[in-house]
Order: structure tokens, then C-alpha cells, then sequence
């Protein structure tokens, strides 16, 4: 049979395998010739001449002067050789020059490129420029994958074909120097199909091989030219020639670029040495893994299998899928599962395929991954034993790992091995240490707890979180019928099972129960004592189930269960005599919890009841009434007791008032609402005695006002010993109240007389306030008359009206009429502050315009402001809607907060009033649109302290600075009154010292 070399050159003509260089031998042929011609006619003329010229020095008689003439004539000769040789090459060889010089220049420029890729660049520059190619596309050996590819240059590779190292077309090129057409390399293709289709989708018209020493370096695949043009032999010489030098410089680089991918896997596996040395989780040390492997060794999918040291059951606890990891497919037992890494571990040793499929078939395996087609799987050896394997698949059908990638994997799994053993130990370590402190936890937590329901809800979480486990439930025996009640479910389905009830020692938590044993179920589907209804109702999947009896003294009171550990391995006997401790603790609790219960049941009516008087002290609390304190304890009265009908009312001498009554129908057949005392024996009795007086009703007696009533209760309602009022109760039911309802409704009568007193008390003080605001009104209207005339006659006599007046006359009047003008904005303020107070303050409103009432202030206030040699600046936009509110009082604040801020700023200083149209962001109820106005001032400023009391009437700060101007304490106190009248908010921002500036806002009239 041939080899495959010699079934190569089979297809190929001897015209392929070399280039018949015609255009050289021609341009000698020519060159000799026109020379032959040229001696000749030359030899002949010039004997000629010199025969005539010299006579007979010519003659064959004398040698010496012939070889002297024939050596002149040879140096002359030589040049015009040389020139005519030069002109000739000219004409025949001008386009093998250009390629001769781009062939040296390519050399010269690639001896000057240190890396791959700019190598590259520069081939794929020259053969563009020169050639002109439609396609181009460079494969060069990949070291670390151990096929040919297409590497990037400028960016992604241009194509991501690859190629096998022992692909057919890698075994044609490697013999071959000179390059190769596609039509006779797609003929000698013909037993490598696969290979016939990437040239295709390649669409090469040339390929020259890139020889070296070891193997082929790889090849140079051009397409057509862009001009349509077949390629000429000098082309063909060309790309031979610059393949030869690629050749060498490609090798030096590739020999480069081996020893740096060996430093790189050194680096690799000193980098996984060194992190799984430092690293102590267990998900760390495996991304660690994955992450330095897929450096070195390219991957699609990696998968990490370990072996549960107890079960002997594997799982996957590491996966990765087309480079993304899934955390839904890690943690799962393979139990039952074929599997090429199960094999990996039950041999020990590697497995690498090209065929992933093929591989599977081989050891009688169904294909669960069609996409993988190359595929190595490893041991994770410690000592003797394997604990694990790793596996790495590619989904390319091109690449395939080598045995070097199998041996560096190899390295960095017996390192990780090591690793994942300390790392797992820890874990487990930690693990019972967390269970231990759980345990504990949860002990003292059980004896801390005592209210039924949350403990059992308690117990059952920490089961679970114990043992972290998907599910869990508590299952309390029924005394009566000793059915298992799911009182409390963790999981899922959680509320698809409580209260649900199972028959007497079904399931396997009946099981528990009827051994008072545990039981461990790590394939319930296989137990006959398994009870599926559940699952099958739910939907729900039991992989693996753990049931422990609660047993307290000699009886099983409840069973706890645990459903599939977290991490998907089955229960074991750690978990077993865990959660047996922990039961035994939890069992103590619910029967010390269900003492409690019957305990706390007879001081359930007292909570109750003091939960009820907490409210009704609240609702009591949030009113001043009379008349809603009155009507909030009759309600209640009425809720607790459930008489059908009652009323309160308050004792005035003789006389019994009524202020409230329900259930009445009609209402009440009083006069005027007063009851005499003298018509009533049983109220004046609760009076004068202060105990409640409970009765039965006969038909026709005065005492009764419900119909039919058949029992009457009379609570005398106290404050300070003495009886304020009365609360009367009647209902139609014979049976009498009893001692908890009567205590009830006389400590609701004690709370209820504090809330009618506090509101007879808050009367009071509004009617006080009410006569003091009407007094300070009358004042203030009596005092405005007299101080009116003070001021004209003051003005009169400083006028000189009544006579001259001299400078110290001058002084006392400006005296009194600056006190006249002081009192009279007190007595104006102590008006405003009384009809706000009382409610009488009437406002107009209007549409206004800003800017006019702000002039007005300004012209105003213009005097007292330049006294002081201060400036007063103006901001108002022409563009603000109008407001919509009291002109006289609008005018009034701002005229309070420039004569603040006047008093207040030293001389010299600045006042500025600014306004704009904003959102209404400080009154969630208020208008949305308003005109936000401040007033500005660099004054003397507002302490800290004395900014909360701001805006209380009468206050006035201690600062010296503040004291030197007068004030009454009102101004601010009245402008926050006027503001907030008017639908506005005010506020201020004030630094010591430094200034401050009064904000207040206004509803616009749109």
C-alpha cells in the first residue's frame, strides 16, 4: 500500500513542482548573441581603421603590437558588455527585480519584529501589496492546542477554521516547498473529506506550506486576485521565496513562544500552589481551579466530581457549561448515573478522546452531551485513594487536546486534590462546629420561648438550618385519635400541608413514631413505608428524608422530619444523632409550652382586658371634650359589658344631666335631659355611696328607661372622692353581671373620670383665653383714640403750631412721639395676636400683583432704611403670576421682615427682597404651584439656642447686639400666624453673626 507522500505526488505534474525560469535563459541567449555580433563587425572594423592608419605596424610580423591592440580593445569591450547586459535585464527582467528588491526588504523589515502577531501584520501587508490577493488567511501552529489556526492580527482572527496536526492537508504541505494550486490540492484531498470543506469555506486559490524543522509551521492561503488575473510564475517564485524566510523567522518565534508557554503553565501551576495554599473555602479553591486552567488549557465545559467520603456517593459540585457557570446543576448526587468521569475515577487514571461520543459507546454509555467532541477527564488523587475526577470538553470538532494538555492537566489536578481535601475538612469542620453552636443556640432558645406556636415554628426552622436542608415538618400526635397533625411546614409547598392529618403509623414518619426510633429514607421511593399522596399532591420531589420521634417521659408526642440536604447528599448517622439531641430538647419545650398555655389562659382575660384600657385611655386621651370623653366610655361600656342600652351624665346638685345615651329606640324620654334625683333612689344611692348599685327592674318602676330592661347597673363615675357623674347600664337578659365585668367597667368608670375632668379643665382655660384676647381687644381699641391725639398734638407742638420751640423741646417731643409710635404697634400686635387667637381675623382675597405690594413696602420703609445708610435690594421677576391672598396682610409680613431685618443689620449693611415661582415642596396639602419670597439680610444673625423660640410670642434673644434694638416679641409670632392663614409655610436659615433669611410662600392665583 503507498504512503501517503507517495499517493500525494501521484496527483501532481512535474510542471507543479518546480518553476521552469525561461525569461533568465532567454535574456543570456539574446545577450551573447547581440555580443558575438557586436565583436565581430567591431573586431573587423577597427583592424580596418588601425590597418590603415598605422600601415604597416599591423602586420602579423609584429605581436607585441597586435596583443597590445587586443588588450585595449578587451578593457574596451567590458563596459559596453556590462551596459548592454544591463539594458537587456532591463527589458526582460524588470517585474523578477521589484519582486528580487520586495523579497529583501521583506527580509530586512521582519528581522526587525520581535512578536507573532506583528510578523504576521508585516506578511499580510507585503503579500496584499504585492500580490493583491481577494483572500488572505495565515495558519500557524498553536503550541498550546496543539493545531493550526489563524491568530489575530489587529484584532479577531479573520477566520476560525482550524486544523488538525494531522489533518491530510498538514501532511501534504509538510513535505512540500513550492506552493500548491487548490484544484490539484482538492484532488489529492479526496480521502479527507472534512478537509475538502473548510478549503472550501477558506475559497483558496494558492496555499504555500510554511516549512520547519520539527513540523510544519503552517501555510499561507491566498484567494484570486482582485483584478481577475491568473497568478504569473514570477508570483509564484515570490510567495515561494517569502515562504522559505517566514519559514525561519516563524520557527525562531514559535521556539520564543514554547519556552514562554512552558514558563506560563510553570507560572499556572505555581499560581494554583500557591492560592490553594492560601485559600480555605472550598467554592474558592474550585474557581481558583477552573480559572488557572482555562488559562492554559482552552475549554468549553469543565465538570468537578467528588466522592462523599461517607456514602461513597459522587455529585457534582462544580459545572461549567459553554464558559458560564450553573449553580442549579452543582451539588447533585449521580447516584445511579454512567458517566465518562466515574469512569475516570474507578480506573485512576486519565481519559482523552477526540470523539466524545465514540468514547461513550465504548464503555456502554448513553451520550447526554452531543455537543462535546474532544474530551480529557482526570484523577484527583490523594495517596492511594481518588477522590474526585475533572473534565474539560470543547464543542469545536477541530481542535483536540494532546497528550501534553492531558499531562499539565493532570499536574493541576493531583495539586488541587490536596487542596479540596483540606479545604472539604474544613468545611465539614465547620459545618458540625455551626451545628454544635445551633444546637446550643436553639437550647437556650427553647427555654426562652413558651408560647406554643412560635416555638414549634422555631424548632422546625432550626431542624432544618441544622441540617440545611430544602424542607422540613412538625408533626404533633393527636391525643384523641393519634393521627400525626402537620402543625408547622418549612419549604415550598409549606401552606399546602398544615392542619392536613395522616392515619396512625402511615408513612414513614409514622414509622418514627411507632418504633419511637429515627428512620433514615435516602430513596423513600423504594420504602414500603413511604407515603407518595403527599408528594403527588403537592408536586414536590423527596430525594432523601430523615423522621426523629419527640419523645417526652415514656410517650411520643410529635415527630420532626427533614427533607433533602441542600448539598444533595443523603443523610448519614452524623446527621442522625445530631438532630436526635436536638429533638430531645425540643420535646422538653413543647410540653413546658403547653403547661404554659393552660397557664397563661386564666390571665388571658387580664391582658385582654388591659389591652382594652390601653385603647380606651388612648382615644380617651387624643380629645379634650366633655362630650367625646363621655361618648367614648359609654361605647365601651356598653362593647365589654353587652347590656342593650345606656347613658352617662354628670351630677349637678339635685339635678342628674344626661350628655349621652345609646340603644335607646326613640330616645330618651327626658325632659330637657335632666333626671331629679329625688324621682331616682338608686342614683342618689351610688352617690353618696360611690359603688356600683346593681338591680333587677320591675315593670312600671322609674328607674327603668329601656323597655322590658330586667337588670340595671349604676357606676358612679369619681375624681378626688367626690362623684362627678353617673353611668347607667340596663340590658333585657336575666343573668347578672359578673365580678370581671363590674371590676372592668369600674376601673373604665376611674380612667374616664381623669379624661372628663381634663376636659371640664381644658374648657376652662379656652373660655379664660377667649375673655383674655376679648379684653386685650377692648384695650387696644380704647388705647388707639388717646395715643392718636398724643401723637397730632406732639407733631403740632414740634411743628411750632402753638409757639417757637428750642432744641431741647425738640428732643422731649421726638421722644414722646417715638414712644407714641411703639405703643401704638404694640397695641396694634397685641390686636392682631388676640383676633387670631380668638378666630376673628377676617382676610379678603385676592389676585395681587408681587411687585406692587413690594414697592409699597420699599417706599415705605425707605426712610428708616437710609438712616442706617443701608441697601435695600429688590429681585422680584416680571414674569411671576399673581398671588392669590390678603393684600393688607401679604403687606404686613414682608413690611415685619425688612423692619426685622432693618433692626437687626449693622449700618452699611444689605437687605435684599427676592421672589420665585416654584413647586410646592414644604406642603404636601397645599397648593401645588406658589411664589416662594424670602427676605435676606448679612446682620447680626440668630444663636443657635434662641432659633427655636423664634417664633414664640414675647421672646426676646440675650444677645447684646439683639437687645439694643426695641421689640415687643410679637412680629414674628403674628408674620407665621398671617403666613400660614393664607395656605403659606414660613421658616428661616440663620449662621450667627453672619446673616439670616426669612422664607415664607404664598398660593399663586391660578
Amino acid at each position: 500500500m503507498p504512503t501517503i507522500p507517495e499517493m500525494i505526488n501521484s496527483y501532481f505534474k512535474p510542471g507543479d513542482r518546480r518553476i521552469i525560469r525561461g525569461g533568465e535563459v532567454t535574456s543570456r541567449v539574446l545577450l551573447y548573441i547581440v555580443l558575438g555580433v557586436f565583436a565581430v563587425g567591431g573586431y573587423a572594423l577597427l583592424i580596418f581603421g588601425i590597418g590603415l592608419i598605422l600601415g604597416d605596424w599591423m602586420s602579423f610580423n609584429r605581436p607585441l603590437v597586435n596583443g597590445l591592440v587586443f588588450f585595449l580593445l578587451a578593457l574596451l569591450f567590458n563596459p559596453v558588455r556590462s551596459r548592454l547586459q544591463e539594458r537587456i535585464d532591463r527589458v526582460f527582467f524588470q517585474g523578477e527585480r521589484a519582486y528580487q528588491e520586495r523579497i529583501q526588504k521583506f527580509s530586512s523589515e521582519l528581522n526587525q519584529q520581535v512578536d507573532l502577531e506583528s510578523i504576521l501584520h508585516l506578511v499580510q501587508e507585503t503579500l496584499e501589496s504585492v500580490l493583491q490577493p481577494s483572500l488572505l488567511h495565515i495558519f500557524i501552529y498553536d503550541l498550546l492546542n496543539g493545531d493550526y489556526a489563524v491568530p489575530a492580527v489587529k484584532g479577531r482572527p479573520n477566520s476560525d477554521v482550524r486544523f488538525s496536526d494531522n489533518s491530510g492537508l498538514v501532511k501534504i504541505l509538510q513535505d512540500r516547498k513550492q506552493p500548491i494550486t487548490f484544484a490539484v490540492l482538492v484532488k489529492a484531498l479526496e480521502r479527507f473529506s472534512s478537509d475538502q470543506v473548510r478549503l472550501k469555506i477558506l475559497q483558496p486559490e494558492v496555499i504555500a506550506p510554511l516549512s520547519g524543522q520539527q513540523r510544519l509551521a503552517g501555510w499561507v492561503s491566498i484567494g484570486a486576485k482582485l483584478t481577475g488575473e491568473p497568478y504569473s510564475e514570477r508570483e509564484y517564485r515570490f510567495l515561494e521565496d517569502l515562504g522559505n524566510i517566514l519559514s525561519l523567522s516563524l520557527e525562531r518565534t514559535q521556539v520564543v513562544m514554547n519556552m514562554e508557554n512552558r514558563v506560563r503553565e510553570m507560572n499556572t501551576l505555581a499560581r494554583v500552589a500557591k492560592g490553594i495554599n492560601i485559600t480555605l473555602h472550598l467554592d474558592d479553591v474550585l474557581e481558583l481551579i477552573y480559572a488557572q486552567t482555562t488559562q492554559v488549557i482552552f475549554a468549553d465545559d469543565f465538570h468537578l466530581i467528588l466522592m462523599d467520603p461517607v456514602s461513597n456517593i459522587p455529585s457534582q459540585i462544580f459545572c461549567v457549561e459553554k464558559n458560564e457557570r450553573l449553580i442549579e446543576k452543582e451539588n447533585r448526587t449521580l447516584l445511579g448515573a454512567r458517566m465518562l468521569e466515574l469512569e475516570v475515577i474507578r480506573q485512576g487514571k486519565p481519559i482523552v478522546t477526540d470523539n466524545y461520543s465514540r468514547e461513550l459507546q465504548r464503555y456502554g454509555m448513553i451520550e447526554t452531551a452531543p455537543v462535546i467532541f474532544s474530551w480529557m477527564g482526570v484523577p484527583l488523587n490523594t495517596d492511594a485513594e481518588t477522590i474526585g475526577a475533572l473534565s474539560l470538553g470543547k464543542r469545536d470538532t477541530s481542535i483536540f487536546y494532546t497528550q501534553e494538555q492531558a499531562n499539565l492537566f493532570q499536574a493541576i489536578a493531583d495539586q488541587a486534590a490536596g487542596a479540596i481535601v483540606k479545604a472539604r475538612l474544613l468545611q465539614e469542620s465547620e459545618q458540625r462546629a455551626r451545628q454544635l453552636t445551633t444546637l446550643n443556640e436553639m437550647t437556650r432558645q427553647l427555654t426562652s420561648t413558651l408560647e406554643l406556636s412560635e416555638l414549634l415554628k422555631t424548632i422546625l426552622q432550626n431542624a432544618v438550618n441544622i441540617l440545611d436542608s430544602e424542607a422540613g415538618s412538625l408533626l404533633l400526635v393527636d391525643e384523641q385519635t393519634d393521627e400525626l397533625v402537620f402543625k408547622e411546614m418549612v419549604g415550598p409547598v409549606a401552606s399546602d400541608l398544615v392542619n392536613r392529618r395522616l392515619p396512625p403509623g402511615s408513612g414513614i414518619v409514622g414509622k418514627a413514631v411507632r418504633m419511637r426510633l429515627p428512620v433514615i429514607e435516602n430513596t423513600p421511593q423504594q420504602s414500603t413505608a413511604w407515603f407518595s399522596n403527599t408528594d403527588q399532591q403537592t408536586g414536590f420531589q423527596t430525594r432523601a428524608l430523615l423522621a426523629v420521634p419527640l419523645i417526652f417521659k415514656d410517650g411520643v408526642i410529635g415527630v420532626v422530619e427533614v427533607i433533602n440536604r441542600r448539598d444533595g447528599l443523603p443523610f448519614n448517622r452524623d446527621d442522625e444523632i445530631l438532630l436526635l439531641a436536638f429533638a430531645a430538647q425540643a420535646a422538653v419545650a413543647i410540653e413546658n409550652a403547653r403547661l404554659y398555655t393552660m397557664t397563661d389562659q386564666a390571665l388571658a382575660a387580664r391582658v385582654e382586658e388591659l389591652s382594652v384600657m390601653q385603647r380606651i385611655d388612648r382615644e380617651l386621651n387624643a380629645s379634650l371634650e366633655t362630650n367625646t370623653a363621655t361618648k367614648i366610655t359609654l361605647e365601651w361600656a356598653l362593647r365589654q359589658s353587652g347590656a342593650d342600652a345606656g347613658l352617662i351624665g354628670v351630677v349637678a346638685e339635685d339635678q342628674f344631666i344626661v350628655v349621652e345615651s345609646q340603644g335607646y329606640e326613640g330616645g330618651l324620654k327626658i325632659q330637657e335631659g335632666m333626671v331629679p334625683l329625688v324621682d331616682f333612689p338608686g342614683f342618689r344611692k351610688a352617690i353618696e355611696s360611690g359603688t356600683p348599685l346593681v338591680g333587677n327592674c320591675q315593670d312600671g318602676q322609674k328607674t327603668i328607661f329601656l323597655d322590658k330592661a330586667e337588670i340595671q347597673l349604676i357606676i358612679p363615675v369619681r375624681r378626688e372622692n367626690k362623684t362627678m357623674a353617673l353611668m347607667v347600664l340596663e340590658s333585657r337578659a336575666k343573668e347578672h353581671y359578673s365580678e370581671e365585668i363590674l371590676n372592668f367597667l369600674v376601673r373604665l368608670s376611674d380612667h374616664a373620670a381623669i379624661a372628663i375632668s381634663n376636659a371640664q379643665l381644658y374648657t376652662a382655660v379656652q373660655q379664660a383665653n377667649i375673655a383674655k384676647s376679648e379684653f386685650v381687644s377692648f384695650v387696644s381699641h380704647e388705647l388707639k383714640n388717646p395715643m392718636t391725639s398724643i401723637k397730632g398734638y406732639t407733631e403740632l407742638l414740634a411743628a411750632g403750631a402753638v409757639g417757637p420751640v428750642n432744641e431741647a423741646q425738640g428732643n422731649f417731643l421726638s421722644t414722646i412721639r417715638s414712644n407714641v409710635d411703639r405703643m401704638s404697634t404694640l397695641v396694634s400686635d397685641l390686636a392682631d395676636v388676640s383676633r387670631i387667637e380668638a378666630g376673628r381675623l377676617k382676610l379678603e382675597f385676592k389676585a395681587w400683583e408681587l411687585a406692587e405690594i413690594v414697592e409699597e413696602v420699599s417706599r415705605s420703609l425707605k426712610r428708616q432704611v437710609e438712616e442706617k445708610k443701608q441697601h435695600l435690594l429688590l429681585d422680584i421677576p416680571g414674569n411671576l403670576p399673581k398671588l392669590w391672598a390678603d393684600r393688607t396682610r401679604i403687606s404686613q409680613v414682608i413690611t415685619n421682615l425688612v423692619s426685622n431685618a432693618h433692626k437687626y443689620t449693622q449700618p452699611e449693611g444689605e437687605i435684599c427682597i427676592a421672589a420665585e415661582r416654584c413647586e410646592n415642596h414644604w406642603d404636601p396639602n397645599g397648593t401645588p404651584q406658589v411664589l416662594h419670597i424670602w427676605v435676606k439680610d448679612n446682620g447680626f444673625g440668630i444663636q443657635e439656642d434662641d432659633q427655636q423660640k423664634i417664633f414664640q410670642k414675647f421672646f426676646r434673644s440675650e444677645d447684646s447686639k439683639t437687645r439694643e434694638s426695641p421689640g415687643t416679641g410679637l412680629g414674628l409670632n403674628i408674620t407665621r400666624s398671617l403666613v400660614e392663614l393664607q395656605g403659606g409655610k414660613v421658616w428661616f436659615e440663620s449662621e450667627f453673626r453672619k446673616g439670616t433669611t426669612f422664607h415664607f410662600t404664598v398660593p399663586v392665583s391660578e
